[in-house]
C-alpha cells in the first residue's frame, strides 16, 4: 500500500513517515500542495493524507485534484478546531478528518480503517492478513497454512507473553485434542522457516514468545 503524506512541517513529515513505515507502508513525503500533485500523478496512491494549509495549493485544493481523479482515499490534517471546517472538508470529498495535535497511532488506526485494513498486522518484514489468512514477508506470499497461521495468530494476540506447549495446544489445536504436544514443536519449526528464525523465542522450560515491538 502507498501512502502520501503532505505537510510543510518537515518534523512532522519525519515522524509521521517512521510510523508508516514501520507498519510496513510504502511512503511518499510532500512539502506542498504541488509537490502532492505531482506525487499522486506519478506514483499509484491508495492514501492520502493532506495537511489543510500548506504553500503554494491548500490540502483542499489538493483533495479536490485527487477525488476528480481517481479512488485514491483522502485524510485532511488541520490544525482547525471549528465544525464548520471538519464539514468543508467531508463535502470537498475527504474521508476522513484528524485535528491537530494527535497521536501517530491514531493516526494510523484511521488510516487503516480507510484502507479496511485493521485486520493488518505487521511483525518485522512480515505482514499477516489474518481476515484473509494469508502472510507475506517482502511482499512475497509465504503459503503458511490454516494451523501456521492460527499459531501466528495466537502468538500476536499474546505478544511479549511466553505461552507453554499446553496453552499453544489448547488454544491452537482445541482443548480436545489428544495428540502428542512436540506437534507444537514441529509446527513452530515449519513457521520459524517460512517467517524467519528470531521473530518466535524460545524460552527453556517454558515455552514460545513472539518478539516484542522495538
Amino acid at each position: 500500500m502507498n501512502i502520501l503524506i503532505a505537510d510543510d512541517e518537515k518534523d512532522m513529515l519525519k515522524i509521521l513517515q517512521a510510523y508508516f513505515k514501520k507498519e510496513g507502508y510504502t511512503v511518499f513525503l510532500a512539502e506542498d500542495g504541488e509537490q502532492a500533485i505531482e506525487i499522486f500523478y506519478s506514483e499509484k496512491i491508495d492514501l492520502a493524507i493532506l495537511d489543510w494549509m500548506m504553500p503554494f495549493n491548500s490540502g483542499m485544493n489538493v483533495c479536490k485534484e485527487i477525488k476528480k481523479n481517481g479512488e485514491t482515499k483522502v485524510l485532511m490534517l488541520t490544525a482547525k478546531s471549528e465544525d464548520e471546517d471538519e464539514l468543508l472538508a467531508l463535502k470537498q470529498g475527504a474521508d476522513d478528518y484528524v485535528r491537530k495535535p494527535f497521536h501517530p497511532g491514531v493516526l494510523i488506526t484511521r488510516a487503516k480503517k480507510l484502507l479496511k485494513e485493521e485486520h493488518l498486522i505487521v511483525i518485522g518484514n512480515i505482514k499477516v492478513d489474518f481476515k484473509g489468512k494469508i502472510a507475506f514477508k517482502n511482499e512475497e506470499n509465504l503459503n503458511l497454512t490454516k494451523k501456521e497461521i492460527d499459531l501466528l495468530s495466537c502468538f500476536v494476540r499474546n505478544r511479549g507473553n511466553i505461552l507453554s506447549r499446553e496453552d499453544l495446544l489448547v488454544n491452537v489445536w482445541g482443548i480436545d485434542y489428544d495428540g502428542d504436544d512436540r506437534t507444537v514443536d514441529t509446527h513452530i519449526r515449519r513457521l520459524r522457516e517460512k517467517i524467519g528464525e528470531d521473530l518466535i523465542q524460545t524460552h527453556r522450560g517454558l515455552g514460545y514468545s513472539l518478539i516484542k515491538e522495538k
